[in-house]
């Protein structure tokens, strides 16, 4: 509609103003100003004008312009934007008001930039005391009295910094105090201000005028009058909390009435009385609202008290506190310290900061085991596969036995059965691809032969001369056998082996227990661990109760069958056990009972008979297998030494974990071990963490370093702490125990646990 409209420009954007403000603009804005009329065919016409002021801001500017080309590509009008600026409008303009326009100084509207103001300083007036053999900084009031020969005084002007100093002040509050002023400076001020330094009676006429006596009048000399048993005020610290309704102000507890930064804490906001200051401390993580309430408490605080009148409130930001709040904690420095006796190669190394290095090599630690998915087990498909890939590829193979001080040849008989006192050593010749065959070479044969059945010989020989022979010598070494065995091996059977094999061959040596799983599956987990040694198995006979605990840890691959102490509290219904109980008769040496417990697995109770068989072919014994709950009390329970309570559970299998803690990398790392874990995995120099699902052990080496024992108790409490959100419903229960001093709950985890590996001399 016809009229007149006009706009401000406010914050980037147009803003439409009152009919009262027509005419009327002010210097510091800028307006687009619309008339709408109708021209000679009755349609509406415009005339589109932006006023620029003369104090207008840049933006203000450009804002007018561009809003005034956009309502004319709104309101689609021919005509042009004209630009009017103060005091050269035109008279088309000014007929619009009728010639009678009003300029206003300032603006009303703001700019869309942010303005920097220049920081106004309060000067403030710094007398410095060593007090308790600590720098303390007193503010008194800035006023030419104040000052006293005997002390050092920071006269802080903004701009300016004056150290001043009087005849009878110590040469190291000079220092002091220079160096304050100087840390001002930097930290503060940015090296803006200029640090000035005056002796008493020859300060110039800028310092008087800071204290605002006039250049011509005379100035009093300073005199002492600070009490020779001045006492500084305490400060006192208090922490500002939101209570029900209302605002709490408890004081913070000072150890030795020594203020340290560590008592400050960034989600907390606090008030420190200083009596002529009083600071407010805001932490980076503190909310608004108590940063809000300190504020105003501050100023009821300052009032509340007698002080000086130069008393102020300062506001301190976690981060840019100044240097006089600094002061009044002990520490509290930013002084970093450098060792001019590094070398270039080191501070390449390790980068200038020698402190950030260190602090990154402290806390470098590797827990990311402790966050990892327990290993599944490996299936009965997957391991049957596995064994039969290797067994194929073993082309034989042969054992030795370590005799005395030579290697005899093991009997067949004898083949998968173990004694934890000697040593064994099996050569293996494995069939492997030839290095560079490829199939092309067969496929070129047979097509030279003309397909008939001269083709298959020449298949067959090319074949055979795709694969090579390798080999490879395990040693084998059981937990109570003596080093010597090795050095055995090493000084005579692998020279020969050497010497015939060449680079073909590869030995490797392998403890009871930790055997790799293409060794274990040549047994086809008929691997038996004997106690003691063949030689006393021979000259004692078979006179004794042996108890046999055939178990899978992880794979069926790793499936043994290890002798453990006869007694009954070590049976569990979840697996299968083998006794072999002697008898006195010459008609039957003794019995070899199969106990199969009630959750055992079906193909385990086959396998545990196969291997009772093996065990009663050796001796002239039979065969009885029994069920739980259905045996023999005349035989079966007496030999145990009596029936007593046992495991009936052995969910522990499907949660048992071993860690080892260690610093042997340069740092904390916590590295887990395979599900085939054993007893010789608990190494005197490291810290194991054990989880059966129930508790979680810290298991504590007997050589390990107090360090280790700190760090791996922190690992196994975040460990807990993690599994309490995987598994809310299996929650564990931290334990401790040391070598030699474990319980069932933890022993029960191994595979036939027994004393600690002792090597014989």
């Amino acid at each position: 509609m016809p009229g007149l409209f006009i706009w401000e420009i406010d914050n980037f954007l147009p803003n439409p103003l009152d009919e009262a403000f027509l005419g009327k603009f002010y210097e510091g804005d800028c307006y687009i100003v619309l008339k709408t009329f109708m021209d000679e065919s009755q349609s509406l016409d415009w005339l589109i004008y932006y006023w620029i002021g003369s104090c207008a801001t840049l933006d203000k500017k450009a804002c007018a312009a561009i809003h005034a080309v956009n309502l004319r590509n709104f309101l689609g009008a021919h005509c042009r934007t004209v630009r009017e600026e103060e005091d050269d409008e035109s008279d088309e303009f000014l007929a619009l008001f009728d010639h009678k326009i009003k300029y206003i100084q300032g603006n009303r509207a703001s700019s869309g930039f942010y303005t920097v103001e220049d920081t106004e300083y309060v000067t403030r007036l710094y007398r410095l005391h060593s007090w308790n053999r600590l720098l303390h900084v007193e503010t008194v009031a800035v006023d030419p009295c104040s000052l006293d020969p005997r002390f050092v005084f920071v006269l802080d002007a903004g701009r300016k910094i004056f150290v001043w100093y009087g005849k009878l002040s110590k040469n190291t509050m000079v220092s002091k105090g220079r160096l304050l002023a100087e840390k001002i400076n930097k930290n503060e001020r940015k090296n803006f201000s200029e640090v000035i330094t005056y002796v008493q009676s020859e300060e110039e006429s800028d310092f008087w005028n800071v204290f605002g006596v006039p250049e011509n009048m005379a100035v009093p000399e300073p005199t002492a009058h600070v009490p020779d048993d001045f006492v500084p005020i305490s400060p006192r610290l208090y922490q500002v909390g939101l209570g029900m309704g209302y605002l709490e102000l408890p004081q913070v507890d000072v150890p030795q009435n020594k203020l340290v930064e560590k008592l400050l804490d960034s989600k907390n906001v606090y008030i420190l009385d200083c009596s002529a200051d009083v600071y407010v401390w805001l932490g980076k993580k503190s909310t608004r609202l108590v940063r809000a309430a300190a504020l105003k408490l501050c100023q009821e605080l300052l009032r509340m008290i007698h002080r000086p009148q130069h008393a102020i409130v300062n506001k301190c930001m976690e981060g840019t506190e100044t240097m006089v709040f600094k002061s009044k904690f002990v520490g509290w420095d930013d002084v970093i310290a450098v060792d001019f006796t590094r070398t270039a190669a080191s501070v390449a190394r390790t980068g200038a900061d020698l402190l950030k290095w260190m602090s990154k090599q402290e806390n470098k630690v590797d827990l990311s085991a402790l966050f990892m998915p327990r290993q599944p087990a490996m299936s009965k498909e997957e391991a049957t596969q596995l064994m039969e890939e290797w067994n194929e590829d073993l082309g034989a193979m042969e054992a030795l036995v370590l005799d005395g001080k030579k290697f005899v040849k093991l009997p067949e008989d004898e083949l998968g059965h173990f004694y934890s006192e000697d040593c064994y050593v099996f050569l293996c010749r494995y069939w492997v691809p030839a290095e560079g065959a490829t199939e092309g070479a067969v496929d070129g044969a047979a097509i030279e032969n003309g397909g008939g059945g001269d083709a298959g010989e020449v298949d067959e020989e090319e074949e055979e001369e795709e694969v090579e022979d390798t080999w490879v010598a395990y040693f084998w070494q059981g937990r109570d056998a003596s080093n010597m065995g090795w050095l055995t091996f090493t000084f005579s059977l692998q020279k020969k082996f050497e010497a015939l094999f060449g680079d073909k061959l590869q030995v490797l040596r392998t403890h009871q227990q930790q055997e790799n799983l293409k060794f274990l599956s040549h047994f086809k987990r008929k691997f038996i661990i004997h106690q003691g040694s063949r030689k006393d198995a021979e000259l004692t006979g078979n006179g004794s109760v042996e108890l046999y605990h055939l178990r899978s840890n992880g794979s069926p691959i790793c499936t043994r069958c290890i002798q453990i102490p006869a007694a009954a509290s070590n049976l569990n219904s979840a697996f299968c056990y083998i006794l072999k109980v002697p008898f006195e008769q010459d008609d039957c040496d003794g019995i070899v009972y199969v106990w199969i417990g009630d959750k055992a697995e079906e193909d385990e109770a086959h396998l545990a008979e196969e291997i009772a068989q093996m065990l009663s072919k050796s001796v002239n014994y039979s065969l009885v297998t029994v069920y739980e709950g259905e045996e023999p009390d005349n035989f079966f329970w007496v030999a145990l030494g009596g029936k007593t309570p046992y495991d009936k559970e052995a969910d522990y299998m499907q949660y048992t974990r071993l860690f080892r803690c260690s610093n042997e990398k340069g740092y904390f790392a916590v590295s887990e071990k395979c599900a085939d874990f054993c007893q010789d995995d608990l190494a005197d120099d490291d810290i194991m963490i054990l989880d059966n699902g129930t508790q979680v052990f810290i298991w504590v080496g007997a050589k390990c370093s107090e360090v280790e024992v700190k760090l791996a108790y922190k690992s196994a409490q975040v460990y807990v702490q993690n599994l309490r959100v995987k598994q809310p419903e299996q929650t564990r229960k931290l334990m401790l125990t040391v070598k030699g001093k474990e319980s069932k709950r933890f022993t029960k985890c191994f595979h036939g646990w027994g004393a600690f590996k002792t090597v014989a001399e």
